[in-house]
């Protein structure tokens, strides 16, 4: 369930910063700063058990951030 979410999220901010790139940099940073505050939590487990929980955070922002970066990459490439 979480990896639709994360999937599904993902999936929006390509298509927003397509259409309209400036626009897309505060969801952008939402969506990371929701998943990084996921992190933090799930940090606080003691000893490696924590990297471990923290990892799939990292992971999803890191995620959002290459789809957001790809659509206005894309955007920039037209030709008009």
């Amino acid at each position: 369930m979480v990896v639709g979410i994360v999937i599904g999220v993902c999936v929006l901010l390509i298509i927003l910063a397509f259409l309209v790139p400036r626009l897309s940099r505060g969801p952008e940073r939402g969506a990371q700063r929701t998943a990084g505050a996921g992190g933090q939590v799930a940090g606080l487990a003691p000893g490696r058990l924590g990297q471990w929980l923290r990892k799939p955070f990292s992971k999803s922002q890191k995620a959002m951030g290459k789809s957001a970066g790809a659509g206005r990459k894309g955007r920039g490439r037209l030709p008009f």
